[in-house]
C-alpha cells in the first residue's frame, strides 16, 4: 500500500484513473538519457505517492518507454496503463547506425509508419503488450492522428472498439495537441476518454470552448496532459527564456505568466503548483498525467498536486481574465 492514497475519478467504463498520473516520454529518453535505474524509481516513488495511472506510447524511444515501464511495473497491483497506437514500429536496419531523429535519444533501429488501418491498429497493440509484458491494455488512445482523419475516425476507431469488445483493451480514446479534432472524436465516434496536451492550461484554455463541453455532456473523460506548455509553467519564477508549446516562449506569452505567478504568489500558491490543480476544476477531466523522469521528479510533482490551494486564487484568476476557472465554464 502507499503512503499517499490518491483522489480517483472514474471513466464510463468503470476504470478509475488517479488525479495525478505518470506521462513516460523521458523512460524513452526524451532530449536526453535515462537510465533503467533512474525509470524504475520514477514508478516506484509514483506508486509510494499513490499513483496509479502510468501512459506511454510506442513512439516514445521506439518502444523502450513501454519497455521500460512494464518491468517497472512488473507484480504491481491496482495499476492502470495506457498506450498509443496508430505510428507502427518497423525494422530499419538501414538506420540502425544512427540516432533517432525524433527527439529520443535511442538508435534509430525502427522506423515510425503512420497506421490507422485495422491491421496497423491491431499489429500496434500487440506489440505494445509484448514490451509491456501484460495480457491487456486498459486505455488505448489514438496518437496524434491530426493528418489521418479519415483512416483513424473510420478503420482505427473501428480496430480499438473490436478490441475493446474482445476484451483486449478496456477503454478507447484519441490523444492529441488540438481540442478541435478531439472534440469531433467525441460527437462522432464511440471514444470514453480523449488526452489534450497543453490545451487546457493556465495559459491556453482552448479545449474550454468546444471539446470540455461535449465530453462533459456525453460522459467522456479528459485526461489533461502538458500542463506546464512545455516548461514555461513549471517553475515558481518564471524563467523568459523557457519553452512554450515546444518553442522559445513569445514575449506576450511570457508577460501573462508573469502574471499569473503573480497572483500565485499573492495567495501563497506556486505556480507549478496551480498549473497542476487548474484542469482538475473541470468535471469532465478525470485525470493530470506529467512527465517525471526520476523519483526526484515524482516527490516533487506529488507535493504540488497536494498544496492546499485557496478559492481566492481561482476566483482572482477569473476575474481578472488571467485564467478563467474551468468550475465556472461547463
Amino acid at each position: 500500500m502507499s503512503r499517499h492514497p490518491l483522489v480517483t475519478r472514474p471513466l464510463r467504463t468503470g476504470h478509475q484513473l488517479t488525479e495525478l498520473g505518470l506521462g513516460a516520454a523521458q523512460f524513452g529518453n526524451l532530449f536526453t538519457e535515462t537510465t533503467d535505474q533512474e525509470a524504475a524509481g520514477a514508478v516506484a516513488a509514483a506508486l509510494d505517492e499513490g499513483i496509479r495511472y502510468f501512459d506511454t506510447a510506442p513512439h516514445y524511444g521506439l518502444g523502450l518507454s513501454e519497455h521500460r515501464l512494464g518491468q517497472a511495473l512488473a507484480g504491481a497491483a491496482g495499476v492502470l496503463v495506457s498506450s498509443k497506437v496508430g505510428r507502427l514500429l518497423v525494422p530499419s536496419p538501414e538506420t540502425a547506425d544512427q540516432l533517432d531523429d525524433d527527439g529520443f535519444a535511442v538508435p534509430a533501429t525502427r522506423k515510425r509508419v503512420w497506421d490507422f488501418s485495422r491491421d496497423g491498429i491491431l499489429r500496434s497493440v500487440e506489440q505494445s503488450l509484448a514490451r509491456l509484458g501484460t495480457d491487456r491494455l486498459d486505455i488505448a488512445y489514438l496518437h496524434d492522428p491530426d493528418d489521418h482523419w479519415e483512416q483513424a475516425a473510420s478503420t482505427g476507431i473501428a480496430a480499438l472498439v473490436e478490441l475493446r469488445d474482445q476484451g483486449v483493451v478496456g477503454a478507447i480514446g484519441a490523444g492529441m495537441n488540438q481540442a478541435a479534432m478531439l472534440a469531433e472524436f467525441v460527437r462522432r465516434t464511440d471514444v470514453d476518454v480523449v488526452m489534450v496536451a497543453g490545451r487546457l492550461t493556465l495559459l491556453d484554455q482552448s479545449a474550454l470552448d468546444d471539446l470540455l463541453p461535449v465530453a462533459h455532456e456525453r460522459g467522456v473523460g479528459v485526461v489533461a496532459a502538458a500542463v506546464y506548455n512545455s516548461g514555461l509553467l513549471s517553475t515558481a519564477t518564471v524563467d523568459s527564456t523557457a519553452y512554450y508549446d515546444y518553442g522559445r516562449a513569445p514575449k506576450a506569452v511570457v508577460d501573462r505568466a508573469l502574471r499569473v505567478a503573480e497572483i500565485c504568489d499573492r495567495h501563497g500558491v506556486s505556480l507549478p503548483a496551480a498549473a497542476i490543480q487548474y484542469p482538475l476544476r473541470h468535471p469532465a477531466v478525470v485525470s493530470v498525467v506529467t512527465g517525471m523522469r526520476t523519483a526526484e521528479h515524482v516527490r516533487s510533482t506529488a507535493k504540488r498536486y497536494r498544496q492546499e490551494i485557496p478559492d481566492a486564487l481561482w476566483d482572482e484568476l477569473d476575474s481578472t481574465g488571467s485564467a478563467p476557472d474551468p468550475a465556472r465554464n461547463h
